[in-house]
């Protein structure tokens, strides 16, 4: 079972996708800052972390930045999940090593789960 790492501060959405993902087979883990997304990312190694940008404590950029630093989670596949749609948002995050990128609103539970699957390879 693939573990996934929620880090999202609006408690609402983290509750959907943790249900949603749940339901599909997924271990979940959630967090609603971004320090202590960095921290779980380290500490829970999840097979894939759906990130926001705008988040307590830290943003979005300093976690991809600090889990693409670290030997242990470097590899991780991130997402980022954020109402930010800006390109220059965009380019900042893949240059930092986001694995996509997805406007909340744009995507439905089913489309990011489908997203998920997909860079996880399960079918």
């Amino acid at each position: 079972m693939a573990k996934i790492l929620i880090v999202e501060d609006d408690l609402v959405l983290q509750k959907a996708l943790a249900d949603y993902l749940s339901t599909e087979g997924f271990e979940i883990k959630v967090a609603s800052d971004g320090e202590n997304g960095e921290k779980l990312a380290i500490s829970e190694k999840p097979d894939l972390i759906l990130l926001d940008i705008i988040l307590p404590k830290k943003d979005g950029f300093e976690v991809l930045r600090s889990v693409r630093g670290s030997e242990k989670t470097k590899k991780i596949p991130i997402v980022l999940l954020t109402n930010l749609d800006s390109i220059d948002d965009v380019e900042k995050a893949l240059e930092l090593g986001a694995t996509t990128y997805l406007v909340k609103a744009d995507y439905k539970l089913e489309e990011v789960t489908a997203k998920v699957k997909e860079l996880l390879n399960i079918k």
